[in-house]
């Protein structure tokens, strides 16, 4: 957990491609033949990210490849059992190939060009400093990920705050306005959100359609932080002297900004120029901006490499194992998905028509506030970007209806993904990151549950004046 990104920051950003991935896998599945029991190996490596990292770490940490494996093999075997080698073998070549392998390259570029980009010096923490750079993450949340900007202002919040002897409420803060709730506005921002514009949603539709919301919930979050800061640093008095000298801000590695904007711009150009050419690998289409996007981003992580001082990265704590983690992990997950969106895909005759109901009204139009309950309380509790996949299925997957005649309703499974996703520590891939540092640097985090307790307190009031103003 000390590297600048770890397992858990980048689950989200690799399960949000599942959608794209699993949906057309299953293309050729037939889903309503498929028994519930198909969707087990989906729920077990959901569950095996989301709590062997909290409960057997040690374990997980040496035989994550091995799960990974095991579910794998136990995703495919069904598939086998009962259509094929030759149609199981596309749908997972498919996944593989055509998703995975796009995804994987992009999440290296981002992961690699980040984790270049050092802040150096050091500001007094008060409250004032505190509710500006928290600000300042929202913005960067939506421009380079939740995971890159919580990263970026973790370490001089740190500093900032090292002299503070109440600071815990400081890192929450991180975690619902940083973490999660400031990358509402991009694909860039969340994985969920990337999910979508894989799926085809356009690339500035959350920007247009979730924008009032999202300035909402952070105009909320960071007033009631200002005033919690406030009584904190009034209550503790003078907290005597500051073990780091101060000094102004400065950035190293700034190259990696460039390719940042490099990489930026490469996957909002794969969503807008369409030459319309195509190369055909067995029996699946590339088109040429997806050709380009995955040069861009191998051509990002290898200039970031190679332009970047080996000292920025050390200061940063950087590491490459989370990325590795990530491919092996991830890939059992783009494999798993593939029946579970199959029987998605079969609506009233598959094995979640009960799920189906559950988000209807009387009438068969989609109950928004369903959409926005049910997806925030999963995304919660397991990863918030594989949850946002299963309810957008549910909303029929086509994202021509829902970003229009279904629009409040891909407007409300968003903002459930997103902002729920800070609900607990394991709802969002960056949450656990920051807990760790934070605890690593001696701060009194909660526990799972005592962070439960900060996240109802605060949040729960704030996604019920959501709903009650703006999900319809």
């Amino acid at each position: 957990m000390r590297g600048l990104f770890s397992m858990r920051t980048l689950p989200a950003a690799a399960v949000s491609v599942l959608a794209a991935s699993g949906a057309q896998a299953a293309e050729g599945l037939n889903g309503a033949a498929m028994p519930i029991a198909f969707a087990i190996p989906f729920a077990g490596i959901l569950l095996s990210i989301a709590l062997c990292p909290l409960f057997v770490q040690r374990w997980w940490h040496a035989h994550y490849g091995r799960a990974a494996a095991f579910w794998s093999i136990a995703g495919v075997a069904p598939l086998l059992w009962s259509f094929g080698a030759q149609t199981t073998a596309e749908a997972v070549f498919h996944t593989l190939a055509l998703e995975y392998l796009p995804f994987i390259l992009m999440l290296l570029a981002l992961f690699t060009a980040a984790g270049g980009v050092v802040v150096h010096g050091n500001l007094r923490g008060s409250p004032v400093v505190n509710t500006l750079l928290l600000a300042s993450g929202s913005v960067l949340a939506s421009i380079i990920g939740t995971t890159g900007a919580a990263m970026l202002l973790i370490r001089p919040l740190l500093r900032a705050n090292d002299n503070r002897r109440d600071n815990a409420h400081v890192f929450i803060f991180i975690i619902f306005v940083v973490a999660n709730i400031g990358g509402a506005l991009s694909p860039l921002g969340d994985p969920p959100l990337f999910l979508g514009f894989l799926r085809g949603v356009d690339f500035f539709w959350t920007t247009r359609n979730l924008f009032q919301e999202t300035i909402f919930a952070l105009a909320f979050l960071l007033a009631l932080f200002f005033l919690i800061d406030v009584w904190f640093h009034r209550r503790e008095g003078d907290a005597g002297a500051d073990p780091t000298p101060r000094a102004g801000l400065r950035l190293t590695g700034v190259v990696n900004i460039f390719l940042l904007a490099v990489a930026i711009g490469a996957i909002i150009l794969s969503g807008v120029w369409k030459p319309g050419i195509e190369v055909t690998i067995l029996g699946s289409s590339l088109p040429l901006q997806n050709l380009v996007r995955e040069a861009t981003m191998i051509g990002v992580c290898l200039a970031s490499i190679a332009l970047t001082d080996g000292a920025a990265r050390r200061a940063n704590g950087f590491d490459w194992e989370p990325i590795r983690e990530v491919a092996k992990l991830f890939s059992a997950i783009f494999i798993c998905i593939i029946p579970v969106m199959a029987m998605l895909q079969a609506g009233d005759s598959g094995a979640f028509a009960k799920l189906l109901s559950l988000v209807a009204r009387a009438d068969g139009g989609p109950d928004n506030v369903a959409y926005f309950w049910l997806t925030g309380l999963l995304s919660s509790l397991l990863d918030n970007a594989p949850t946002y996949l299963v309810f957008f299925q549910l909303a029929g997957g086509d994202p021509a209806r829902l970003m229009g005649p279904l629009a409040d309703t891909l407007a409300a499974i968003s903002l459930g993904a997103v902002f729920m996703g800070a609900m607990t520590y394991v709802g969002n891939a960056p949450n656990f990151m920051v807990y760790a540092i934070a605890r690593d640097a001696n701060i009194r985090m909660p526990g799972f549950f005592g962070y439960m307790l900060w996240s109802a307190a605060i949040l729960g009031p704030l996604f019920v004046l959501v709903t009650w103003l703006f999900v319809r």
